[in-house]
């Protein structure tokens, strides 16, 4: 049996998570691996839902944001990129593979480019197989 990646996405209201939609709605074919928690701006993402994510026994935690610059509150997504990349670093200095851990901006009208991106990143966790290194509830269901 092949494994099965558990991916967590966290995604922009206004631009990641409407991307996704548009694959969905347009039927771009891409794997079912993710499950998808919207958030209002990538601003708001507290690093500790990605540690939990990971402490819960996800795989994978990819991030989606707008594209520097189009943020719908001005300059959230800078805020998020300077989180994020520390959250990255303290993930790294933890032990996690860094592959594990991924940030995106993707726009609304960005729909293939999300399903390539999750492709993508499913295969690459796909991979690297089951993490291991935080997950301390075996079994917990997404």
């Amino acid at each position: 049996m092949e494994f099965e990646p558990k991916i967590l996405g966290i995604a922009c209201n206004w631009c990641t998570y409407t991307g996704a939609d548009l694959a969905g709605t347009t039927r771009i074919q891409y794997p079912h691996n993710i499950r998808v928690a919207r958030v209002m701006c990538s601003s708001r993402i507290n690093p500790s839902f990605i540690f939990r994510a990971f402490e819960l026994g996800a795989d994978g935690v990819l991030v989606g944001g707008c594209h520097p610059g189009d943020c719908h509150y001005s300059t959230g997504n800078y805020y998020a990129r300077r989180k994020l990349a520390v959250t990255k670093k303290i993930l790294e200095f933890a032990g996690l593979e860094p592959q594990r851990f991924r940030v995106e901006w993707i726009s609304a009208s960005e729909g293939i480019r999300y399903a390539d991106i999750v492709k993508e990143f499913t295969e690459e966790i796909r991979a690297l197989g089951p993490q291991t290194r935080f997950a301390v509830r075996k079994g917990v269901e997404a």
